[in-house]
């Protein structure tokens, strides 16, 4: 089928299409529960009190706001009943009374422009505190955390909760205003007529009872549509990242699938919530038309019976048509406050994500005149309960030695190497650097002398200065360039439209995998750490770029205890030393030449990767010698 009509059939699909069945995405939340927390209020508030000053002068200004409302009618009362009963003759109260409505409005002016710009001013702060809060959060969880949570779901938190709340806030000052109006209109109506109030006020029981009933359903229909939101988001976070695979597996029809069915899930959920939203709004109005026709008849009645005053009537029908919008807009700010307290729940249980991973109290700083050692100690490690990836490892790399780790996929390579970082705590035994238990050792510190070249090598959007000294911020412009030359990556920088400062694309998108593996190691080399860690750092990079690299690597491995992982074994038969891994265990250690003979595991495997090194020309063999061995 061609792209054209594949997008044919996406575009005029209607209704529902066939629910897809292969996929990643999670109906669940595996990692966040759903239900209501009371602590949210008090979480939540912890981010206002800071702003609690600006927040009290908004509620200050809603309740003049307020007060003012309610006063209008009664001055319009007072104007007909002793202005105008005489004709107009009583100029003099007219005029107090045209005076005294434009001061009112005036205020009523002032109050709602002090309670916006104050509102609006904390909600924007209270967005970019939450914000910031949850980033540096994330920042330092445990990868554990990382590792099996949706990218999709986290940007909902970050984006659409935190929107959310900062929509509660801002009409929550209002709801004070609508519940101090609704009372006060309450008040004003029994004080001007005790028969015709208690009347007109007779629905009320109606709209209670109805609410009764709404609000249990209101309140699950609001909260799975908040769900929904983070699953959709997730499909389609996943969707976007993968969209090269995508194209690549000719998978648009299964992946439109199962977008579309998380996307129509998420539009019923938010039918339903819009439903339960808008159901009071009519029957408020309804109950709206039957007070102002019962003031109407009823107070009509008593006009002409003289037993009420013109103006009294007058002011019945400006209540009545104000009392039911707070209740209108209370109705409405349910659904809101529903969405925030959803929202609340969900940013508190990322903020409350645990930390696995941190400094102990008596954690000491790794010097850096440290030996550069590693050591790993009966090692036992997993990822999953029950399930260890690593089963009692123990070796130990002495400093400035260069070894490699090798063994089939899953056998804990990658996994070890992590440990030495300390992304991960061991279940058992203990990883040693440079002497010191790494639990013991603050994390800054550790991270300044391991430097790490993973085989995805990830670059942010900025220049290439800036991504070549992303973890060394003070190195000088000719400590990067001696870098980029020691790694081979001066020539083809030196080729981007601005050189050192040209710009680099979403994760490096306009160079090759080989330049941007080539900068991760020019970003290694300017980090001068007394550990380098190679994890298959070069299993993306063509043979040429290769043999460039490994003649890098022997000036940057000296004086540097070095951690080799890599596909090729023929790359690293020069390694003082090789460590072969097989289902988490330590099956054979020695040199290149010492692991040969055995005729093992490594022999085996060495054998069947060693055509890989047969392409490579004789005359860059001989210009470069393997990782560990200098020219």
């Amino acid at each position: 089928m061609s792209a054209a009509t594949d997008s044919d059939e996406i575009e005029n699909t209607s209704g529902r299409p066939p629910k897809a069945v292969v996929g990643s995405h999670r109906e669940e939340e595996e990692v966040f529960g759903a239900a209501y927390d009371p602590r949210i209020v008090r979480r939540i508030w912890s981010y206002v009190r800071p702003y609690r000053m600006q927040v009290a002068i908004s509620v200050v200004a809603v309740l003049v706001f307020t007060l003012t409302q309610l006063a209008i009618p009664l001055l319009i009362r007072y104007a007909i009943d002793n202005g105008m009963a005489t004709n107009g003759s009583n100029r003099s109260t007219l005029t107090w009374v045209i005076a005294g409505f434009a001061v009112t409005i005036l205020i009523n002016y002032a109050a709602s422009y002090v309670q916006e710009t104050t509102v609006g001013a904390v909600a924007e702060n209270l967005l970019f505190d939450l914000r910031r809060a949850m980033f540096s959060h994330l920042q330092r969880v445990s990868l554990s955390f990382m590792d099996k949570t949706e990218v999709g779901r986290l940007m909902s938190r970050l984006q659409g909760d935190v929107n959310s709340m900062q929509e509660f806030l801002e009409t929550s000052v209002m709801s004070v205003g609508d519940i101090v109006l609704l009372f006060g209109i309450v008040g004003v109506l029994l004080f001007l007529d005790l028969r015709l109030g208690l009347l007109t006020l007779s629905t009320m029981p109606i709209l209670f009872i109805v609410r009764l009933f709404w609000l249990p359903p209101a309140k699950v229909a609001f909260m799975g549509a908040h769900e929904t939101n983070s699953t959709a988001n997730g499909a389609l976070a996943e969707g976007i990242n993968g969209v090269r695979t995508v194209q690549s597996l000719d998978r648009q029809r299964v992946n439109f699938d199962l977008y579309d069915d998380k996307a129509h899930t998420n539009l019923r959920a938010h039918l339903r919530a819009a439903k339960f939203a808008q159901v009071m709004v009519p029957i408020v109005d309804t109950l709206t038309g039957i007070a102002m026709a019962t003031v109407i008849v009823v107070g009509g009645s008593m006009v002409l019976g003289q037993a009420l005053d013109v103006g009294v009537m007058v002011a019945f029908l400006f209540y009545i048509q104000r009392f039911f919008d707070p209740i209108r807009s209370l109705t409405m700010q349910y659904s809101v406050m529903q969405r925030a307290m959803a929202s609340g729940q969900r940013i508190s249980e990322v903020l409350d994500v645990p930390v696995d991973v941190v400094d102990g109290p008596n954690a000491i700083a790794l010097s850096r005149d440290m030996d550069g050692s590693v050591e790993f100690k009966n090692v036992t490690f997993g990822y999953r309960k029950n399930q260890p990836v690593l089963k009692n490892i123990s070796f130990k790399v002495k400093p400035g030695e260069t070894v490699a780790l090798v063994g089939p996929t899953g056998s804990g390579k990658t996994s070890a190497m992590a440990l030495v970082h300390r992304f991960y705590d061991v279940w058992e035994g203990q990883v040693l650097v440079g002497g010191h238990d790494v639990r013991e050792l603050t994390q800054d510190s550790l991270g300044d002398q391991v430097a790490m070249v993973l085989q995805d090598s990830f670059l942010f959007t900025g220049s290439v200065i800036e991504n070549i000294r992303y973890h060394k911020t003070q190195a000088t412009r000719e400590d990067v360039v001696a870098a980029a030359k020691a790694v081979g990556a001066h020539d083809f920088i030196m080729r981007l439209p601005d050189g050192y400062d040209s710009k680099l694309e979403q994760r490096g998108g306009n160079l090759s995998s080989g330049q941007r593996q080539l900068i991760s190691f020019a970003r290694a080399l300017v980090a001068d750490a007394k550990i380098l860690v190679l994890d298959e750092a070069t299993a993306n990079i063509d043979s040429y770029t290769e043999m460039l690299i490994q003649k890098a690597l022997v000036t940057l491995l000296q004086g540097r205890t070095g951690l080799v992982i890599a596909h090729r074994l023929a790359t690293i038969r020069g390694a003082d030393r090789i460590i072969v891994l097989q289902n988490g265990e330590m099956v054979e250690s020695g040199n290149h030449d010492q692991l040969m003979a055995k005729k093992g595991l490594y022999a085996r495997l060495y054998n069947m990767n060693y055509s890989s090194f047969d392409d490579i020309p004789d005359e860059l063999v001989a210009g470069a010698a393997p990782i560990g061995k200098a020219t």
